[in-house]
Formats: C-alpha cells, structure tokens, sequence
C-alpha cells in the first residue's frame, strides 16, 4: 500500500508532468529564455549570465527527468494491466503470456523466436 508521501509525489508528478505539456508551459519556458537574452547587454553578456540559464535548464531538465520516469512508470504498469485483463478473459489466449515482463531475457528470446516461427508458418500458409 502506497504511504502518504508516495501519495502525494504521484500527485504532484501527475500535476507537474501535464502541466509541462502545455502551451503555457511552453509559453513561459519561452518568455524566461527571452527575457535571459534580452538581458544579455545588461550583463555584458558575462559568464555569471550565461551561468543563470545553464544552471536553471540543468536543474530543470535533471527534475524532469524523474518526473518523466515516474509516469512513464505508471503508465506502462497501468497498459500491462489491460494488456493481462485482455489476455486473461480471452479463452484461446495463452494464460503463460500473463508475466511476460517478469521472465529473463534469455526466456523472453526463446519465446520471440517461437512466436516468430509460429508467424513465418502462418505466411506461407496464407501463401499457397
């Protein structure tokens, strides 16, 4: 069971993550950098300047790296789930495929080359 704290980052990285894909995000992002250039001449355009705006893009883009990651996470948690659901309530489905995300990659191998044979029969099947 997630805690309190889990809670409220999964909140917070939901809000900040859409937030981020909007045009007003992109507004703002864009107005900072305007604002950082038109601001150049002020500053001689000295290194402490070039200093602001390498170090606010790090931090921003070092954040958003583990907000990325935290709804990528989700969302492929939330499509595997469907994906099981799916195969689960299908009959002719292979119940075995369930966890496939679980296996190692050797078996994860093994069964794409299965699978891949069971295709290239099905073409020439659908050849003739």
């Amino acid at each position: 069971m997630a805690t309190n704290k889990h809670k409220l980052f999964t909140r917070f990285a939901k809000k900040a993550a859409h937030f981020t894909g909007t045009p007003a995000c992109f507004v703002i992002a864009l107005a900072i950098v305007a604002v950082w250039a038109l601001t150049g001449p002020l500053f001689q355009f000295g290194d402490t300047w070039q200093l602001v705006i390498n170090t606010g893009t790090t931090i921003i883009t070092f954040l958003m790296v583990f907000l990325i990651q935290n709804t990528q996470n989700r969302d492929t948690e939330a499509m595997q789930i469907k994906l099981d659901e799916l195969l689960r309530s299908h009959r002719p489905a292979n119940n075995a495929m369930l966890d496939l995300e679980e296996l190692e990659e050797e078996e994860l191998d093994e069964l794409r080359k299965t699978y891949e044979e069971l295709a290239r029969r099905s073409r020439e099947r659908s050849r003739k």
